[in-house]
């Protein structure tokens, strides 16, 4: 089996591709100043660049799993998804609200690709 691997770092890789699949890391914003709807933005366009990366892109969805740090922030990050997100081509989706990284951070996404 093949793997490669996508913006390696010391402690995880953005994304790797294997067995027909991409999987990326969690990703979240680098601007941490913005509301919830602007990191989702952030984050889904550093999603689009890995899928990129590996040869894929959001058509090819089969996953998606979302971090929010509050839960109440649920239609403001579904207003900037269901934007983004192929008609179509929607994944499985898992959303919880959960402790994340640091405390700026109010969104996380990690998706799951077709190669």
């Amino acid at each position: 089996m093949t793997i490669e691997r996508f913006h390696v770092g010391p402690r995880m890789s953005g994304a790797v591709k294997t067995a027909g699949l991409v999987f990326t890391a969690g990703q979240v914003a680098d601007n941490t100043n913005q509301d919830v709807a602007g990191q989702t933005r952030e984050v889904l366009a550093k999603i689009d660049a890995l899928l990129a990366a590996a040869g894929t892109d959001k058509s090819k969805l089969v996953s998606a799993s979302i971090w929010l740090s509050d839960i109440s922030t649920f239609q403001q990050m579904n207003s900037v998804w269901d934007a983004w997100v192929l008609p179509g081509h929607t994944p499985a989706r898992a959303t919880v609200e959960a402790k994340l990284a640091a405390p700026a951070y109010t969104v996380e996404i990690a998706v799951v690709a077709g190669a």
